[in-house]
């Protein structure tokens, strides 16, 4: 039979290999392209600043970069991706050393080819060069730690560092951090509670501080001091001004589409734990971190990018309890039988449709759509 030949004859490890890369290299020339445009979200979010006004959510980042400017002179576009491109790139690479030795199956595979998974990154061209690559790096890396047995208590403390200081630089942080709880869990087999507070507490400590201290992002002079150091954001984070709930409940058609989109993130989710040991558990776990994150949903317009960070972060975490092999193409072979349909009928669909980071949960304009269609449409439009 045909089909048994194909599927003989695909290393799932080497395809996991070239999705990588592809992700990895097309977001960072895309993170490149929308610093040169001065783009008001993935570049000015990084020049969010305390010379504005003072202490602010975000702010680090923003004086990190002025500073560097002042001390080496190059523009502050090329400083912003230089620490972009080895934030995003240091993710990836991570992620590769984390699953090189791992064998990798079929029903895995589809987890990266989800719609808000790495294929999320091609399908949602806004989601590149965000803060959140920051939190993917640490928790890869803290990931790769665990598996390795390499996870000291003064590395430990380390990345409790890294916590806080990412919370300086965004916020969002704080409703991702049970996944390291998670993890933690998933490597010993057993709740330690009072090891779990100190990285609770080194993303809510900042936070506090940041509720109680934070200014407005853009305190009046912020644009200004931009366009002195020759950055002209004509949109973006520094122009935001609209109530975000309000914005919701206007467009509530529209976002009713992500519960599309969720319900058939949690159904594909639920069919891979189908297959896991302590699957009860690691479900409550899950639908714990889901939950600890739900004042985002309720404050920020951002749904999709708040269901794209989840997957992610799904996806570091359940490597870690990928069998490990002997070779770096290691791999599960694919055997043709009512498993294989069921995970091909969810690759396939996934690849039908698209998450918006806001607007429109679902819409039928996947990566099949903007790979053989879109071009067309193009072309007739010309």
């Amino acid at each position: 039979m045909m089909l048994n030949r194909i599927v003989q004859n695909f290393n799932i490890k080497i395809f996991i290999y070239f999705l990588i890369a592809v992700v990895a290299v097309y977001t960072l020339i895309f993170t490149f392209y929308y610093n040169l445009k001065d783009d008001g979200y993935i570049l000015a979010d990084w020049l969010i600043n305390y010379q504005d006004g003072g202490f602010k959510r975000r702010g680090l980042s923003g004086s990190f970069f002025f500073l560097l400017q002042d001390l080496t002179h190059i523009r502050l576009n090329y400083l912003v991706y230089f620490f972009q491109f080895l934030i995003i790139s240091g993710f990836f690479w991570l992620y590769t050393k984390l699953i090189r030795y791992k064998v990798t199956d079929f029903l895995y595979l589809s987890l990266l080819l989800s719609s808000i998974g790495f294929v999320g990154l091609l399908n949602t061209v806004t989601y590149v060069g965000k803060k959140e690559f920051i939190v993917f790096l640490l928790f890869t890396w803290f990931v790769y730690l665990l598996d390795n047995d390499k996870l000291s208590k003064n590395k430990e403390y380390i990345f409790c560092v890294a916590l806080c200081i990412t919370t300086f630089l965004h916020e969002v942080v704080l409703f991702y951090v049970p996944y390291f709880a998670i993890a933690l869990y998933l490597k010993t087999g057993r709740f330690e509670w009072k090891r779990y507070v100190k990285y609770f507490l080194s993303v809510g400590i900042p936070t506090l501080l940041i509720l109680k201290f934070g200014k407005n992002v853009n305190e009046g002079m912020s644009l200004q001091i931009l366009a002195d150091r020759d950055v002209h954001p004509i949109y973006g984070i520094f122009y935001w001004n609209i109530n975000e709930r309000e914005y919701i409940k206007e467009h509530l058609n529209e976002y009713l589409l992500y519960f599309i989109s969720l319900g058939l993130s949690v159904l594909h989710l639920a069919y891979y734990l189908k297959y896991l040991n302590n699957r009860k558990v690691l479900s409550i776990l899950l639908i714990g971190a889901f939950l600890f994150s739900f004042p985002l949903f309720y404050l920020a317009i951002d749904w999709g990018r708040w269901m794209y960070i989840h997957m992610m972060l799904i996806i570091v975490l359940f490597a870690l309890l990928l069998k490990k092999g002997g070779s770096v193409y290691a791999f599960e072979p694919i055997v043709v039988n009512r498993k294989f349909y069921i995970i091909l009928f969810i690759v396939i669909f996934s690849l039908l449709y698209r998450v918006e980071m806001s607007g429109k949960g679902f819409t039928f304009e996947g990566i099949l759509y903007r790979v053989f269609v879109a071009p067309l449409e193009l072309l007739n439009k010309m």
